[in-house]
């Protein structure tokens, strides 16, 4: 079957079944979560009211592969995420997210192969220059998410704390991403410490 440009469109019904369209066949949310990891983009609306339901679906998707004891998102990030609904800097947030884990997506190859060369080893789970890393990047973001909260600021910024972003703001966060980009190629050569 030839790839379409067009994203795959996901019919779900009343009954919690979803049906795809393109293969004319039911599917779950296993495959639909292995059509993600294979980079096949689909859409998936509500039988009944023809609305767009993509992102409750994928929400869904996350929350069945957390329960399942693959715990991708921490505690701390979690509960920051939740601080940030109704609030003014709401908005900010998925733009903020998406830019993160794109750059890192980007970078997760380069991550592998440099930590295959430099440790010897396939994996990189449970190691403590992970660790350390992951550690710093955390705290990195907490920092930034804390800059955007009422009252609140970043601990490396000079920037005086204000209710809505200011543009130094915005340059804070770009060089906050720029120095997680340094760390991470300083870390694929060679698990340099800073």
């Amino acid at each position: 079957m030839a790839k379409s440009n067009e994203p795959v469109t996901i019919k779900k019904y009343a009954n919690r079944r979803l049906y795809n369209t393109g293969t004319s066949t039911y599917v779950t949310l296993e495959d639909l979560a292995q059509m993600v990891k294979n980079g096949e983009d689909f859409v998936v609306y509500d039988a009944k009211s023809s609305d767009d339901i993509t992102h409750s679906v994928l929400t869904q998707i996350i929350f069945e592969q957390e329960g399942k004891g693959q715990n991708l998102l921490p505690i701390n990030f979690l509960r920051q995420i939740i601080r940030f609904y109704g609030d003014s800097m709401q908005m900010l947030v998925p733009r903020y997210l998406d830019m993160t884990i794109e750059n890192f997506s980007k970078e997760q190859n380069s991550l592998r192969e440099n930590f295959t060369k430099t440790l010897g080893i396939g994996g990189i789970g449970g190691f403590g220059i992970l660790d350390e890393h992951v550690r710093r990047n955390m705290e990195m973001f907490d920092r930034t998410f804390k800059m955007f909260l009422p009252g609140g600021r970043a601990e490396e910024t000079a920037a005086a704390p204000a209710a809505s972003p200011q543009p130094d703001d915005f340059d804070e966060l770009r060089r906050q991403v720029a120095d997680m980009q340094k760390r991470l190629d300083k870390l694929g050569d060679g698990g340099k410490k800073e």
